[in-house]
């Protein structure tokens, strides 16, 4: 039995979110099997690498969670996974970092990429108070000591009730599930749009050659 598509079927919901979504990323877009030549370049590793930090930070942070936090206080084993956990943060941060200035340097918001640039910036103001919330969640001297002098921060923006350091219960919540559910929304989002709109070229010599006050003609007739 074949049913014939009219204007109901065009009503529906889950046919028009099927055209939008494949209209903004068709499946050429979504998994390309190529990039430009400019990709090559090493400034264009960083994120990759920030993407591949987030993934180890995930799967230990997943581990320290199922044993839980005091896990690594008498375990070798759970010691390991600790160390492969902060490394992680740390090198996450470090990349991220270079990518964003990258991207600014870049003016990477060019050619309708606004909201790429947006929601890494986005992403690595949450990721702070994420890692923020880890080193209280240690367990240890260096927790409480971070907590109580953190706390009179959070306080003084007004947060103090949303965002309590000294409740070890509600940051821990805010750890290990909301603030990292946020921050891989964000880098999906992130990602998602990069397949849409491209990788950002490298900005145009004429416009370097503009900002440096120098004749992109004068350039090549001496360069001939």
């Amino acid at each position: 039995m074949s049913t014939s598509s009219g204007p109901a079927e065009e009503r529906n919901w889950t046919v028009g979110l099927r055209k939008r979504v494949f209209g903004a990323l068709p499946p050429e877009k979504l998994l390309p099997d190529s990039q430009p030549s400019y990709v090559a370049s090493w400034i264009y590793v960083f994120g990759v690498l920030t993407l591949s930090s987030l993934a180890v930070i995930i799967g230990s942070g997943t581990i320290l969670a199922l044993k839980g936090p005091g896990w690594w206080h008498d375990s070798s084993l759970g010691h390991f996974f600790n160390s492969v956990h902060l490394w992680a943060v740390e090198l996450f941060f470090f990349f991220m970092v270079i990518h964003l200035w990258a991207k600014y340097w870049m003016s990477a918001w060019r050619g309708g990429r606004a909201r790429v640039w947006i929601t890494g910036a986005v992403t690595f103001v949450i990721a702070i108070p994420c890692a923020l919330t880890g080193y209280i969640s240690q367990q240890n001297f260096d927790a409480q000591w971070i907590s109580t002098q953190a706390k009179d921060a959070m306080n003084s923006v007004g947060i103090g009730a949303f965002f309590n350091l000294l409740n070890f219960g509600q940051i821990y919540g805010y750890h290990v599930f909301l603030m990292p559910a946020i921050v891989v929304a964000l880098v999906v989002g992130h990602v998602l749009l990069v397949r849409r709109h491209g990788v950002v070229p490298p900005l145009p010599l004429d416009a370097e050659l503009a900002a440096l006050g120098s004749d992109p003609a004068a350039v090549t007739e001496e360069g001939n």
